[in-house]
Formats: C-alpha cells, structure tokens, sequence
C-alpha cells in the first residue's frame, strides 16, 4: 500500500491493517473497502500449491483426482485452484487482491474521479471476531462494502444471526470389565445430544433463509469431551428458538446423567446486518449500479454466513456485502476465476466514483 502512494497505511497492534486514498472531487461520501486476511481452518491451508490453468471446458480435475464439476459458463477463462489437498484461501485473499488493484487503478488513472476511499484488512474474521478490535473513527468512512466471497455478481445485506456455543461433557471412567452401574461414557453423552438436534435442519439439509444447527468440532476420551456448535437463522425469533432448544437439550442431559455432566456456554457473535441496511436504499443501489457499470446483473441474495459485515453494520458502519467471483470457499475444491476478479476491480473503481453529473475534479 505504501509502495503504490498511500502514505498512510499501518497496520494496529491488533493485526488490522489501513490505509485511505485523498478524494480527487469534494462533496462525495467516504466509502470503505473491506476484506479479511485470515483463511477457514476447516480443511489444511498448507502447504497451498496453487496453479493457473486456461480452462477450455470439461470437467477440470485437481492434481489428486477430485473433479470440480461441468464449469462450462466459465469456458475461455483463467481458473486459480490448488492440487486439491488444501483450500486455496480465495475467502479472502481475493477480497484484499481486489481492493488492492481498485486502489492501484485509483491512483495510476486521473480519468477515474472519486471520494475519500477508506481501506482495512481484518484478521479473525472466520471465527468471528474480525470487528472486535476495528477502528471504526479511525477508519473513516460513512458506510463500506466487504468484499468476501461469493459468485461474481451477488449483493447481500441479510445475514444469518448467530451463535457460537461450547459445550463439554463430563463422563466417569472405570475398568470396562467392572463398569456397569459406575462407568459414565463423555462420548456417548455427547453423541445423544448430537442425536437430539434435528437432522433435517443441519447445512448440509438446508438452503435459502432456512436456518441450521452445525456441530463443527467435537475432540475427546471417554471422560471429557469438547463440541463446537453454530446456531443460525435470518428470522430473530426463530434464532431465540433454536437456542432455548439447545438449552432444553443440555438441561435434560444433565438431569438424566447428574449435575456436571453438561456444560453449555453459549453466546451471540453477529445479528441479520438487514436489520440496519433495510434503512439505507441508497447503498445497495449504488453496489448495484456499480456492477450494472461493470457489465454484470447483480443478484440480490442473503447469505448464508456473515460476520465483519454485520457486526460493523450494528456498530454503526452500514455494510453491505459483495461478491470476489470465488467459489466452494471452505472446502480443498476452493476455485476462483481470474477474470471476475477483474471485473470486481472495475465494480469497486466504479462504486467509489460518483454518480454522472456531480463529477467536478478538485
């Protein structure tokens, strides 16, 4: 950032780096251009062995067999993918590449007027905590964008609310061949409350606005273990709903095995950021006019994730989210397209620039 003209990036001592570009026409509102540099933790993110392949049609396979499907419409293209042993970490590496080349492009093209543009990278944003220490006065802007993932052409301001809950299950252990009336097994605890949540609503049963209960890690012995559970859901009621279950569930199991043997704490990390943008029209029609200038329909649609976004909108940053073109974020088929990560770098000149007819350079 430094070395392409902006004198003041900096990174915190809490790992978040910013930085702004001066406005070239006045009366323009400050706008923000957000992305995370952490990367999911669910699948192995080393060592990443990424490649180019000019991509002619077919099933285009990774270097370890897995296929990624008929992606024809992206025929004529450039993919960036790895061997297929780890992600590739477009969530949200893109997000920062593009920001980054908009910024370049701001600063190289006297052609392209623009208000103050606002720059931050976030850390810990995949466990949900990317806001926790975010400059909002020192960023500066009056409303942002993120720019983290999805398909190219998607606007999203509904998110899901969300909890985070850890539990730990305490069992006894004794010999097996003695254990009958005195052994309490953590893991078969733990396996009925798994039991208990319903089936049909986990993510791999859901889509849309329809929320889930995820059980996203569970470590242990027969004496102790640990679970890590996501609750989800766009409506807020229901989301109150599913976690007075998750509290039902907890309280029967630790009645039926004896006190101690549940430990529940669960806790709010982010609510619908619609709550907020519902408000402000007039941000998602300038993300939408930009894409329209770009050459793309954008597709309004809720996400089914949310973090940095919605916990700066509640903050009192409106922050709608845009897409980077990446695809299968999350998982060893993570892919992204050279070309739409283009086209998001001419979607963010175009975001930061004002609409015809108020554009008199300083």
């Amino acid at each position: 950032m430094r070395d392409m003209g902006i004198p003041d990036a900096r990174i915190d001592e809490m790992g978040y780096v910013y930085g702004s570009i001066p406005e070239t026409i006045p009366g323009q509102p400050a706008i923000g251009l957000i992305a995370h540099m952490d990367t999911a933790s669910c699948v192995p993110c080393r060592p990443m062995r990424a490649r180019l392949i000019d991509y002619r049609g077919g099933e285009p396979k990774l270097d370890n067999g897995d296929s990624l499907g008929d992606l024809s419409a992206y025929a004529g293209q450039q993919l960036v993918l790895t061997d297929g042993n780890t992600l590739l970490g477009a969530d949200d590496k893109a997000g920062i590449a593009e920001i980054l080349t908009a910024a370049e492009r701001l600063l190289e093209d006297p052609s392209l007027p623009h208000g103050k543009v606002c720059i931050a990278f976030t850390p810990d944003e995949e466990i949900g905590r990317g806001a926790d220490h975010f400059d909002l006065a020192g960023f500066g802007a009056d409303f942002a964008y993120t720019v983290d993932g999805g398909e190219l052409g998607e606007v999203e301001y509904e998110c899901f609310n969300a909890a985070n809950g850890k539990l730990r299950f305490t069992g006894r252990s004794t010999h097996p061949g003695a254990a009958k009336g005195t052994m309490k097994n953590a893991l078969r605890i733990a396996a009925e409350f798994i039991s208990l949540l319903p089936c049909a609503q986990a993510p791999e049963n859901t889509e849309g606005y329809e929320g889930f209960y995820h059980v996203d890690e569970i470590r242990g012995t027969l004496e102790q273990v640990t679970l890590a559970l996501l609750v989800r859901d766009h409506d807020r009621a229901l989301f109150e709903k599913r976690k007075a279950l998750v509290r039902d569930i907890c309280r029967l199991l630790d009645q039926k095995h004896g006190a101690g043997s549940v430990e529940l704490d669960l806790r709010d990390s982010y609510y619908n950021m619609a709550e907020v943008l519902k408000g402000r029209p007039d941000i998602l029609h300038r993300a939408k006019e930009a894409m329209r200038a770009a050459g793309i329909t954008p597709r309004v649609r809720p996400i089914r994730g949310g973090t940095d976004d919605a916990r700066l909108s509640f903050m009192g940053l409106p922050c709608p989210n845009l897409s980077t073109g990446g695809m299968n974020g999350h998982s060893r088929q993570e892919w992204i397209s050279i070309q739409a990560m283009d086209t998001m770098v001419r979607v963010l000149c175009a975001l930061v620039s004002p609409p015809q007819g108020s554009r008199t350079k300083k």
